[in-house]
């Protein structure tokens, strides 16, 4: 009994909880897609295309070793569509949901779990925001399914029962930013498309922006002096990642024959912007990755790396990340003892997990594309590129994503996995508990650099 209890007590951190429910969804989504009925030749899928795919829909990647329309059925479509939504909502808000729904009332134990996942900073909101979150994310849905669908319908002759389906799946993967498409080339035939680009762009950027953002902008979007340090970072750098993005892609790309050379001046800027917003990590692509210059890979990289907003449906470090490291080192160069966002102070804790999240993710990488590089033919730029991807669940990719053998496959699916989960989450995850030292060394000072 005491046993038990103990072995209970290691799987009570919320962190460790959210792991072990992206962890069952994985599972149970490659189970389900290694069923008959999932694949369109009606043979069971192999156990590493399954796990593969489940695993990008679970963490919303979008990365893929099969053709998602050829390979998979009307039935494995569904599963990934639901994979998709499992996945950006969270394990542990729909757990939360659910445990309304049943009992009506949620116990202390399940805040703190939907907490963790929803990245509230008040335990006592945490239903309000559960349900807000999950109406918001539907509705978005519904509203881009509606756009998309009409359309597909109008705009190109598509059967209302196919155009609604490919409406419905798409604002799935749109806002939940998972990149997952029904065509073999993502979305290049609608690169001049303003309604079918930018409706899914504008979902990606809802979508990947954060809920504590979203809904703080949405109660005082007229009054951005009230706005928060969280929202003015992340508003801030979003939308200067999405102009520097755009221009600078634009002007690397103008005379590529293979990309913007080929369109006209509002095709450019329209393809130009797309392109920019889904590094944000959603992983659609309107033009062909494999054909852009490797100096816009390496653009695109970053943006990857960085990725999109806190406590939303987006991966990389998160540009809140990346703000607190640019005031961090902003205030290191004016010799300034405190770190000042606006009025208001950075706390010390906050600056050292945006230093050790950022440290830890390069790491990451680094390891990661040494070993895909050992692993594959393939060359630096592009490993790179793939391996970001992955870890920054973006699913954007050269074209070498099915050419990295089994081991690559599996390397690809552990960063994936952790890019979801986030590295401290999953390191906390491993930690039995917190260490608390009731004493202070003598300080001793340090030459850096």
């Amino acid at each position: 009994m005491v046993r038990r209890t103990s072995l209970l007590a290691r799987f009570q951190h919320p962190a460790q909880v959210i792991v072990l429910g992206f962890g069952g969804a994985v599972l149970i989504g490659s189970l389900l897609l290694m069923l008959p009925i999932a694949t369109t030749s009606g043979e069971p899928a192999t156990w590493l295309a399954a796990l593969f795919t489940a695993t990008s829909a679970v963490c919303v990647t979008g990365l893929a070793v099969v053709d998602t329309e050829m390979h998979w059925s009307v039935f494995g479509e569904v599963v990934i569509a639901g994979l998709i939504q499992v996945g950006g909502l969270g394990i542990m808000t729909l757990a939360t949901v659910f445990t309304v729904l049943v009992s009506g009332r949620i116990g202390l134990r399940a805040k703190i779990f939907a907490q963790a996942e929803t990245k509230t900073l008040s335990m006592s909101d945490v239903r309000a925001v559960v349900r807000k979150v999950v109406v918001f994310s539907l509705t978005c849905e519904a509203i881009v399914a509606l756009v998309l669908t009409g359309r597909f319908l109008l705009g190109y002759g598509e059967p209302f029962g196919r155009a609604l389906y490919l409406g419905v799946f798409h604002a799935i993967s749109a806002f939940n930013n998972a990149g997952f498409a029904l065509w073999p080339d993502s979305l290049m035939r609608f690169v001049g498309d303003p309604w079918i680009c930018l409706t899914v762009a504008i979902a990606v950027i809802v979508g990947g922006m954060g809920f504590p953002v979203v809904f703080e902008l949405v109660k005082t979007w007229r009054h951005p002096r009230r706005w928060s340090v969280l929202t003015r970072v992340t508003v801030g750098v979003t939308v200067v990642l999405l102009v520097v993005g755009t221009l600078v892609l634009l002007g690397t790309e103008w005379r590529n024959p293979k990309t913007l050379g080929a369109l006209d001046d509002p095709g450019k800027f329209l393809a130009a912007f797309f392109t920019a917003v889904m590094p944000r990590t959603a992983g659609f692509n309107s033009l062909n990755i494999a054909d852009m210059y490797p100096s816009s890979w390496l653009v695109t990289d970053v943006l990857m790396f960085i990725g999109g907003g806190s406590a939303g449906t987006a991966g990389g470090i998160k540009v809140t990340t990346f703000g607190l490291l640019f005031f961090v080192i902003w205030a290191e160069f004016k010799g300034e003892p405190q770190v000042n966002i606006g009025h208001r102070r950075l706390p010390a804790s906050a600056q050292r997990q945006a230093i050790s999240l950022t440290a830890v993710s390069v790491a990451l990488v680094a390891a990661s594309t040494y070993l895909l590089l050992v692993f594959t033919p393939h060359s630096l730029d592009q490993v790179l590129f793939e391996v970001i991807s992955a870890f920054g669940t973006v699913g954007l990719s050269t074209g070498i994503t099915a050419d990295t053998g089994v081991a690559g496959h599996l390397l690809l699916v552990l960063l994936m996995f952790i890019g979801r989960t986030g590295p401290l989450t999953l390191g906390s995850a491993l930690a039995l508990k917190h260490r608390t030292r009731h004493y202070e060394l003598p300080e001793q000072p340090v030459i850096v650099g």
